[in-house]
């Protein structure tokens, strides 16, 4: 089945007691012909490889899920999935380390500074300082089934990918089998597609022919930054001014991401939040094995030169590479309401900060499209 048109949206959010790392996310499904940059008749046509009907998620509650994975594989944290940033740097820190070797505990802490409304929450928001190899050893973990363990083929380092060990040069293809599981792995990194497919598709454009906005706001215009119920809103600098403090003064004491969904009237045609601005998210350029990857959406410090939040940007670092607007989004399978379990969708999550350690859901109703 070939990709590209997106059939629902639903948003999930669900909190797991294990990881050092968060996550959350609304839904979106993708089948079909493959995406056009402009709308039907539009330039820069692009396919990517087939996979069965697909559900994009974005952020949310998940933030609390990030930190699990550290507290069930990173005791010792042989391959440094925790980052002291993530701790020290106010401007997006929320996760903490405690302990010594052979007995590390990761917990989500608030943020810190001016706190509105929609950036307040210490459980949901993006983790950041989180470099493609990072993205993929929780990738490999959620697929394993979010075991407890050391940091082995059997948790971190096989399952949707094959690290191995590696922390920087070539990062791997996706791996066609979890050796784990013995079938397709549940969850991976979007290709560059799937992620602009999600974030700027709308199959309403050009009389119901199907086409892209410039923004994952479904706007063809500089989106403001109100937090709110405002329409065509994000977290970035448009004149200069943050989004959370409303000043162009930077203080090294403030965190500036915002809430999942803090931008409530401002998600993609398919629900999914933050595919503008916040933290800019990894992605697997074409998914073949390269030592670079590719980055897309923007973030809290961008302005509007360059627009790093409209479609027509994109850019890429080595795979090693991590900083302070940086997060990633996760693709996993799961059963979309109406089809069997073998007909599973693929899933979008953004992965945010996990800050709590109680079980929960949130859902979205889901949205079909013809």
């Amino acid at each position: 089945m070939a990709d590209g048109v997106i059939s629902g949206a639903e948003t999930h959010c669900i909190h797991l007691q294990r990881l050092p790392f968060p996550l959350c996310f609304p839904t979106i499904g993708l089948l079909g012909p493959a995406w056009r940059r402009g709308g039907a008749a539009g330039a820069g046509t692009s396919t990517f490889p087939g996979v069965k009907p697909t559900i994009f998620r974005d952020p949310g509650p998940l933030a609390t899920k990030f930190p699990e994975e550290p507290n069930a594989v990173a005791a010792t944290d042989t391959y440094t999935l925790y980052n002291a940033n993530m701790g020290s740097d106010a401007r997006t820190s929320g996760i903490v380390r405690s302990g010594s070797p052979g007995g590390y505990a990761y917990a989500v802490t608030g943020p810190s500074g001016t706190t509105p409304v929609g950036a307040d929450s210490p459980g949901n928001r993006p983790v950041t300082f989180v470099s493609w190899f990072d993205a993929a050893r929780f990738t490999n973990w959620m697929a394993n089934g979010q075991p407890i363990g050391a940091q082995d083929p059997t948790t971190t380092e096989t399952g949707a990918y094959a690290l191995n060990g590696a922390t920087s040069g070539t990062g791997p293809a996706r791996s066609a089998i979890n050796p784990n599981t013995g079938t397709a792995p549940t969850f991976f990194i979007p290709t560059e597609n799937q992620w602009y497919k999600a974030a700027y598709y709308s199959p309403l454009l050009n009389s119901g022919a199907g086409g892209y906005y410039d923004y994952a706001t479904q706007s063809n215009a500089n989106p403001g930054n109100v937090i709110g119920s405002g329409t065509n809103q994000a977290n970035y600098r448009p004149l200069g001014f943050y989004a959370v403090t409303s000043s162009t003064s930077t203080s090294p004491g403030q965190n500036y991401l915002t809430n999942v969904g803090a931008f409530t009237a401002s998600p993609s045609y398919y629900g999914t939040f933050d595919q503008c601005g916040n933290v800019g998210e990894w992605n697997d350029f074409t998914g073949a094995a390269n030592s670079s990857r590719g980055r897309r959406g923007g973030s809290f410090s961008n302005t509007l030169s360059p627009n790093a939040l409209s479609a027509t940007y994109r850019d890429g670092h080595e795979t090693s590479y991590s900083d302070q607007v940086t997060g990633f989004r996760l693709v996993s399978a799961v059963p979309e309401p109406g089809l069997s379990a073998t007909a599973a969708g693929v899933v979008l999550a953004c992965w945010v900060v996990l800050r709590r350690s109680r079980l929960g859901l949130a859902r979205r109703s889901l949205r079909r499209v013809a």
